[in-house]
């Protein structure tokens, strides 16, 4: 019978521990702030699973460009097995943040228009940690750092991301440094694709001298490929909640969404598979 006790984890964390500041779990994860961010502005329902889901995702870009940011660092240094490991995590948390739209996904206008004029011009189109995720991609627009211009400690960061290489560019370096012929600078301009990025990637899969490269191309295309899966849950989770209305941040609503989403990331190494 002594085989089947269970044993009882600890109650008491007196011991080391901060009193009145909750248990350490608590601490660690910074809980009693983190259940004090959500403040709705109505008494309507569905606005604070709104204010949740935005902020979970607020909090998946960070993660993913987290991840983003550790490859590009294990690709300057040419440690590939790193590199594929950070975008592998990275799309477990892009997984996770395209199915955060299922909390908005049933929203229906009514719901939606009960508080969406309390929180005015804002939109998700605002959000710097997004938009970073787009610069790091490539999809890089200096326009848009003039809603940060009274913001100056954000509007700092994001210019040096405009002008910093993106995941992209790392691994074109990478590819030059491995002998294919790229000689893609880092712009600040939005990437375009290239001939020449196109033929490394063509040597990539059918060169043995480059195999080696092949996984990734799997892994960017992961990226990529998540990338559209996420715009195109954001257009539909629109379309169903406020179809063709303007967005609150002025943008032109789904017309700018479906051209978003008809982008493809990391343009080459879509055409490639043209010819393969």
């Amino acid at each position: 019978m002594g085989h089947d006790t269970v044993e009882t984890p600890s109650l008491s964390f007196g011991r080391g521990g901060q009193p009145g500041r909750g248990t350490p779990y608590a601490r660690y994860a910074r809980l009693d702030e983190l259940h004090s961010l959500q403040h709705p502005l109505s008494k309507a329902p569905a606005e604070m699973s709104f204010i949740v889901t935005t902020q979970v995702m607020e909090l998946l870009f960070d993660l993913v460009r987290h991840e983003w940011t550790l490859a590009q660092q294990a690709l300057r240094e040419d440690d590939l097995p790193s590199a594929l490991a950070a975008l592998r995590r990275g799309t477990h948390a892009q997984d996770v943040l395209t199915e955060s739209w299922d909390l908005l996904a049933t929203m229906t206008p009514q719901e939606f228009n009960s508080f969406r004029a309390l929180f005015g011009e804002a939109s998700g189109f605002q959000s710097s940690a997004f938009l970073r995720l787009e610069f790091l991609l490539g999809n890089k627009n200096v326009a848009l750092l003039k809603m940060y211009d009274e913001v100056p400690e954000t509007h700092a960061e994001l210019t040096e991301a405009l002008r910093a290489p993106g995941l992209y560019d790392d691994a074109l370096a990478l590819l030059a440094r491995r002998g294919l012929a790229v000689h893609a600078e880092p712009s600040e301009q939005r990437y375009r694709a290239s001939e020449e990025v196109e033929a490394a990637w063509r040597r990539v899969y059918t060169d043995p001298e480059f195999a080696a490269l092949q996984p990734l191309a799997e892994a960017l295309l992961d990226v990529a490929e998540r990338v559209t899966r996420w715009r195109q849950r954001h257009l539909n989770a629109v379309k169903r909640t406020m179809g063709g209305k303007p967005g609150s941040g002025g943008s032109s609503g789904l017309t700018w969404l479906r051209k978003s989403a008809e982008q493809d990331v990391f343009p080459e190494l879509w055409t490639i598979r043209d010819e393969m």
